[in-house]
Formats: structure tokens, C-alpha cells, sequence
């Protein structure tokens, strides 16, 4: 997209679902790695944390965290409604990173031929942590990129096409609020204090 600022012309990037756009947000925690990791892990804690992801349980008897473990996570939001996603972790190196790609296991947002619906190769939404050493605590950073499979903002976006980056860039927004909600309070608890 082009835009005139005046006397120059300035190339903007365009946002587009199918680009699998994100954001990420970074805190500093007053606390070695492995306290970080430990809370960074478990999956239960952002329940307590996000205003949209209500409660997270572990798929197939699952207790523990390796690769490929996957997890449900029950979500909320006021425009879209209520709904499940099926969650498979595709990263995981101890104290490091804790990476994960969310599908739709329900199907609740899949296209009219049906795409979009768990597959894992396309997911709804791709989630990180990072975690790096910093003096004596650690950098704590959080991504989220959405798409390119179907997700409710497919949805809204399939409602109001003509509005794709609007929408597109209001769902980021509320994203970095929802991970700054969640990285605040993992410092919180991390440094020991109330979240």
C-alpha cells in the first residue's frame, strides 16, 4: 500500500491474515531461568492470566510437557463467542523456548469446504516463549502470530473482507494486550509478588 505523507510517498506494509502476521512482547524477571521456565510451562497459569483463555487441559492422558504433547484451551471472547482450539507443543528446548501451534478442534471456524479444521500443518494461531539469560534474571518474550489456517478472525475478516487490515490490526492489539496481561504477571509471581 502507498500512502502521501505530505511532499513524500511511503510505502506501507499491508496486514493480511493469510501472511501470518504477530506481535511480540518482552519483560525483563528478576529470577534466574529456571524459575521462569517454571512457570512459563505451565500451561494452567495463563487461565489465571488472560482475559480471553479461560482453562487449558492436557489431550490423551497427558501430564507433562515434551513435543508434540497436546493440550485444549477453552477461549472466550465478547465478539466471537465461546470456543475450544487443540493445542500441539512443536517446541520445546529447557529454559529456552516453549512453542506451540493452536488448531481448531472443533471445526467451529473451518471454511465451507471444511478446511481449517485441526490441522496442525496450517494452524489458527502460533504461540512462543523465549527465554535468554540477563544479568542475574531473564528476558522473558512472548509471540503470537496468527493464520494462516481458519481461526474466528477468519470469521470477522470473512464478514467485512474490505476491512481485512483493520480487523486484522484491531486482533493484534488485543493480543499484545492479552500477552502483556500474562508476562506481567509471570513476572509477578516469578519475583514474588501478586500478580
Amino acid at each position: 500500500m502507498i500512502r502521501r505523507a505530505g511532499s513524500s510517498i511511503v510505502k506501507v506494509a499491508v496486514l493480511r491474515y493469510a501472511d501470518g502476521p504477530g506481535v511480540t512482547y518482552e519483560v525483563y524477571v528478576e529470577a534466574i531461568p529456571s524459575r521462569v521456565w517454571e512457570l512459563v510451562t505451565d500451561i494452567h497459569l495463563p487461565a489465571r492470566l488472560s482475559p480471553e483463555l479461560q482453562r487449558v487441559e492436557w489431550l490423551d492422558d497427558t501430564n507433562g510437557l515434551a513435543k508434540g504433547a497436546s493440550f485444549l484451551g477453552y477461549n472466550s471472547h465478547p465478539r466471537i463467542g465461546e470456543w475450544r482450539t487443540a493445542s500441539y507443543v512443536t517446541e520445546l528446548d529447557q529454559e529456552r523456548v516453549f512453542g506451540w501451534v493452536v488448531t481448531d478442534v472443533d471445526g467451529a471456524f473451518a471454511g465451507p469446504d471444511g478446511a481449517g479444521r485441526a490441522d496442525v500443518s496450517s494452524p489458527a494461531a502460533t504461540w512462543r516463549f523465549e527465554l535468554e539469560p540477563e544479568g542475574a534474571g531473564t528476558r522473558l518474550r512472548q509471540t503470537a502470530q496468527v493464520g494462516p489456517g481458519r481461526s474466528g478472525l477468519s470469521l470477522v475478516i470473512d464478514q467485512a473482507p474490505e476491512h481485512e487490515e483493520q480487523i486484522v490490526e484491531s486482533r493484534l492489539g488485543q493480543l499484545r494486550s492479552h500477552i502483556e496481561s500474562v508476562l506481567d504477571g509471570i513476572k509477578a509471581l516469578a519475583e514474588n509478588r501478586t500478580p
